[in-house]
């Protein structure tokens, strides 16, 4: 299954409530954060493409000094990334090889659809919510400023791309209980189809 959300929807919360089902969950965030450690062939490239300003002076990727280089510009994100993505891929199809047979694989995915991934999967799940709440996640919730908030959303694609993509439409306008509800209806559709 390939999970997917704008950024501040709610994605996470599904994805943590279908751990809890029993799910094997492949977090493509997490994967970026890893194939950049200290150390890597992601992090040298990142260095060698957007220069020595993008560390921390403990030698990490500074994320905020990258975002402000990158998110407001497309031809960077894109440079960004070419990096990235091809190194979270191949992570993610490691992890699913290692799943046990007739598990439930989640792959959580923020920029699945903008990355052309939707016929990989048995079925596409988007969480949406609101931009006014999502917005409001970003700023009270995370600390973003307002403007960063926006790029960031601005740098996805829309609610409307990713619901005409979609097998499922988990809807987060309401409450957390409301969409672990869905998301618990979903889970037992999932678990029927592998029986």
């Amino acid at each position: 299954m390939g999970l997917t959300g704008g950024i501040a929807s709610g994605k996470s919360a599904v994805s943590r409530r279908l751990a809890e089902h029993g799910a094997v969950i492949i977090d493509a965030d997490q994967l970026a954060r890893e194939v950049v450690d200290v150390g890597t062939e992601g992090l040298t490239q990142i260095v060698e493409e957007f220069g020595p300003e993008v560390l921390a002076a403990d030698g990490s990727l500074d994320r905020p000094a990258l975002g402000q280089r990158v998110f407001d510009n497309e031809e960077s994100l894109r440079r960004l990334n070419a990096i990235i993505h091809p190194k979270v891929r191949a992570a993610a199809a490691r992890k699913r090889e290692a799943a046990p047979e007739g598990s439930v694989v989640v792959e959580d995915i923020p920029l699945l659809v903008e990355t052309g991934q939707q016929k990989r999967f048995d079925v596409l799940v988007v969480v949406q919510a609101p931009e006014s709440e999502r917005l409001r996640r970003m700023t009270e919730d995370r600390g973003m400023r307002r403007r960063e908030a926006q790029l960031r959303i601005r740098a996805q694609t829309t609610d409307e791309e990713r619901a005409a993509a979609a097998d499922v439409v988990l809807d987060n306008s309401g409450t957390l209980e409301e969409l672990y509800a869905q998301t618990d209806r979903l889970w037992e559709q999932l678990r029927t189809r592998i029986r």
